[in-house]
């Protein structure tokens, strides 16, 4: 079985997000005082590891499928002095029936709850508001349409035109699940390409590393499908927006 390097020694955060846009987006829930911050979906958990950071009062779960990123999560938080903190469980979200949080990050990660890919955003809005105490917060990391896709560009990345909204479409579909809007950003190209290149530096560090193994031709082939569904698809296409969203009273 092929072994790659782990995501997380490229990336710190598994999505198009600076440094500076990181701390804005804390910024943005407001007070932390005493807060229960759930993060389903989370990796290696970085940016609840960094919310929990900016309030001492902070407690923290993370939830996702995959152990090697759960337990780098785990050696972050010891490192940090946060173990104490913050739990990090290896679980299928869809399962999982945890809860109640004073907020919830959703980053890039509304497909945990499963359905069809056209119902993603909507599951995740819905678990949100079963999970999140009244008045709770939503940090909401989803794919939107920043201009709508050729069908050229639809025919060279594996994402249906109807998985997705354009901004406008993901705002109103979250005030429809009983949102309000606290807070809003887009990823830009410089993030979004900062985050492809090193989400794809894994498949040319083993490919270096490896030129002669029997298994160099699968992990270029899939090495340069993905390169094509990114600048042949999405690129400057497809944008993420960071919602931070409150529970509405009504």
């Amino acid at each position: 079985m092929t072994k790659l390097t782990p995501l997380h020694e490229d990336l710190t955060f598994h999505g198009p997000l600076s440094e500076e846009r990181a701390a804005r987006l804390i910024r943005s829930l407001g007070s932390l005082k005493d807060a229960h911050v759930v993060d389903v979906g989370c990796g290696w958990a970085e940016l609840l590891l960094r919310i929990l950071e900016a309030d001492p009062s902070a407690t923290g779960h993370g939830v996702d499928r995959d152990a090697e990123a759960i337990a780098h999560g785990r050696e972050n938080a010891r490192a940090r002095g946060l173990a104490d903190r913050v739990e990090l469980e290896v679980a299928d979200v869809a399962a999982w029936s945890g809860g109640p949080a004073d907020v919830l990050i959703v980053n890039g990660a509304s497909q945990v709850w499963g359905g069809a890919e056209t119902e993603h955003t909507a599951n995740a809005l819905r678990a949100g508001r079963a999970l999140l105490r009244p008045g709770g917060r939503l940090l909401l990391g989803e794919g939107f349409w920043e201009r709508e896709p050729t069908d050229e560009q639809l025919a060279a990345m594996p994402i249906p035109r109807d998985q997705y909204r354009d901004l406008p479409g993901l705002v109103d579909l979250a005030m429809a699940h009983g949102y309000r809007l606290l807070s809003l950003s887009q990823a830009s190209l410089d993030e979004w390409d900062e985050f492809e290149s090193q989400h794809s530096l894994a498949w040319e560090h083993w490919l270096l590393a490896n030129p002669d193994s029997p298994e160099a031709d699968k992990i270029r082939a899939k090495a340069d499908t993905f390169r094509g569904y990114r600048l042949r698809g999405w690129r400057g296409t497809l944008g993420m927006a960071y919602l931070t969203l409150v529970v509405s009273h009504t």
